[in-house]
């Protein structure tokens, strides 16, 4: 089968063109190449998914576009028999600045996509939703999905635009849709401005990690390879149909203890410093996964201590030519 993965020179788009590809299947990704960061990380990955695709003999391309074009992503979809939607205007900081674009970007390119799909015969049509669409509520932590959803930025705001439209298309048009909300996934490749990038970065160099507010702010870490199980399940299961599914991991963990843990890993005698806080951040996020358990069968094997000891091996094996990325991010 062929696969359509937009966004899929990003990290998270990235590692799923590259399963889908040492599965055995087609895939065509589809990337604007946003420099939000460095691009050299998303080089990289095109080299990894050329690499998988000769190891395996599968076909691969790659379209350099925007989902915004609606002639090309009607084009791209009538060739895929699934589509993978990770494309997206990423950042919770960032949105607070140009409103407007992460509206154009994540949900009229979204619309652009479901119009094309609902076009076709396509199998299903997975979108990446987020977190953020819950919003800073701490009465309701852990998050489930019947939980009241109430983004406070407009980066949020806009993933919960987009998977309620893939939703709505299930219902009016039929089409095989499930939005997976993700809960700050990290791993390999990962964006360097994230905090476990940057605190791994900043002790191998002996230089103490940093952490913005108190530190009391809790996330849930979801290391990617679970994501990965998440969505190859789509392929063959049509269970979540229609619906909106955490997707996250079994545990969550303040930021100053995610700071020490690295800290005492990796250079033990480092401070840990403070900086001022962003008001866009949420305070708490944390995944209740039992839909995603009883739907998809779901059952995330990696703890957050687990997930950074695999990323700071990893770390280190790719730190030639990682490192300057983080650095300069």
């Amino acid at each position: 089968m062929r696969v359509l993965v937009t966004g899929g020179a990003g990290f998270i788009g990235g590692h799923l063109a590259e399963a889908f590809l040492a599965d055995g299947h087609d895939v065509t990704v589809l990337d604007a190449m946003d420099p939000f960061y460095d691009l050299g990380i998303k080089e990289h990955t095109l080299d990894v998914h050329r690499e998988t695709a000769d190891a395996e003999g599968v076909d691969y391309e790659f379209v350099e576009g925007d989902v915004r074009d609606a002639d090309l992503v009607a084009e791209l979809v009538a060739d895929a028999d699934y589509v993978y939607h990770q494309a997206a205007k990423a950042g919770v900081r960032p949105s607070v600045e140009a409103p407007r674009e992460y509206d154009e970007v994540n949900v009229d390119g979204t619309l652009n996509l479901l119009d094309a799909a609902r076009e076709t015969d396509i199998e299903r049509f997975v979108v990446a939703s987020s977190s953020s669409v819950y919003g800073g509520r701490e009465a309701y932590v852990p998050f489930s999905e019947t939980d009241p959803t109430m983004p406070v930025s407009p980066y949020g705001a806009s993933k919960l635009a987009a998977e309620r439209y893939a939703c709505a298309y299930h219902e009016v048009y039929d089409l095989p849709t499930v939005a997976l909300r993700y809960f700050t996934v990290y791993g390999p490749r990962m964006r360097p401005n994230m905090a476990i990038s940057n605190f791994v970065s900043r002790c191998l160099n002996d230089e103490p990690p940093v952490v913005y507010g108190d530190g009391t702010q809790t996330r849930d870490f979801t290391y990617v390879d679970d994501v990965l199980d998440a969505n190859r399940t789509l392929l063959s299961s049509d269970a979540a149909d229609g619906e909106a599914v955490n997707v996250g991991s079994t545990d969550n963990i303040e930021i100053r203890t995610l700071a020490r843990e690295i800290r005492d890993q990796l250079a033990p005698d480092l401070d840990i410093e403070f900086a001022e806080r962003y008001d866009a951040d949420a305070e708490h996020t944390h995944a209740d996964t039992t839909k995603a358990e009883e739907l998809l069968d779901y059952a995330p094997d990696h703890t957050i201590r687990e997930g950074v000891a695999e990323f700071v091996e990893w770390y280190r094996a790719n730190r030639e030519w990682y490192e300057p990325l983080v650095l300069s991010s």
